[in-house]
């Protein structure tokens, strides 16, 4: 037989007998106790030295045969004991999380915690409190939790801080949905002289309202926005105004997103003054809007 054919040959040998080695080797990494003694990287550095020696003899010529062969099985024997090595020993996890030490930036995390790629617990609503800790699941973003990932509520009047409109309110005070005792005074929210235009002093007012009543259900809250005028100009006059004005305001707050169909706006004239309208400071406070839920 011809050196280039036997070359072939066991060129062919090598490339079979070693890939079988190297899958055999890899599918043992799980359980490399297991491992067959034809997979031992020992047994398949000698297959390689031997089928390695025979492709340099094969393929070198009539001068250099030692030489090649000598190659030959020095390089079939490293190439088939790296194929075949187990390297299961080199993947350590710790935790048992499924995500190795050396990608883990989260170690020790408990046993049968979902993780996500890098190893750390999943926090699903993104609160700083992963989802095993976490008591108030789906939590809006940005809403300042607890340790047990539950909106803040400071007076803890059962309305968290991020909608509540009466913050502070006394402990043991019963409130509303909107976490107030009692209706709530706009207070300087306020229009244009003798109109239903609402100052832009009015509208950052009313821009911190709504977003609180946004970040509540709104679909479930219903509100009522009552005005009032004092007692300068004809009953019937102040009675249209006190509810154009309670209207502006609403229609500010479905401009921002709150649905119409839960507002009620009612306009009250001159009736029911917080103060005496024979002065100047206490016609200004008669002149309001005051907002409630809407039973």
């Amino acid at each position: 037989m011809k050196k280039s054919t036997t070359g072939l040959l066991l060129g062919s040998a090598l490339v079979v007998g070693l890939s079988g080695c190297a899958s055999s080797g890899m599918e043992s990494t799980s359980s490399s106790s297991d491992q067959a003694w034809y997979q031992s990287p020992f047994v398949c550095g000698i297959a390689g030295g031997l089928i390695g020696g025979g492709l340099g003899y094969a393929t070198s010529g009539d001068s250099d045969e030692d030489t090649g062969a000598a190659v030959g099985g020095v390089a079939g024997a490293t190439a088939g004991a790296l194929l075949c090595a187990d390297y299961s020993s080199d993947v350590v996890d710790s935790d048992g999380d499924g995500v190795p030490d050396d990608r883990d930036q989260c170690p020790n995390t408990p046993a049968g915690v979902a993780v996500d790629a890098v190893g750390c617990p999943l926090d699903t609503d993104g609160d700083g409190v992963p989802d095993y800790m976490d008591q108030c699941p789906g939590t809006p973003a940005g809403v300042e939790v607890n340790a047990q990932g539950c909106p803040l509520d400071s007076d803890g009047d059962g309305v968290p801080d991020y909608q509540d409109q009466c913050p502070n309110t006394p402990a043991g005070a019963e409130v509303n949905s909107l976490g107030c005792e009692e209706s709530l005074v706009l207070r300087d929210v306020n229009f244009e002289f003798d109109s239903a235009t609402l100052t832009s002093t009015a509208e950052t007012i009313l821009d911190g309202i709504s977003q609180k009543l946004m970040a509540s259900d709104t679909n479930s809250l219903r509100i009522r926005l009552d005005g009032y005028t004092d007692s300068v100009g004809p009953d019937a006059y102040n009675m249209d105004l006190s509810q154009r004005r309670a209207e502006s305001v609403k229609s500010y707050l479905v401009n921002k997103g709150f649905p119409a169909a839960n507002i009620h706006a009612e306009g009250h004239g001159e009736n029911d003054p917080v103060a005496s309208n024979q002065t100047s400071e206490g016609r200004a406070q008669n002149r309001r809007v005051e907002l409630d839920e809407w039973n």
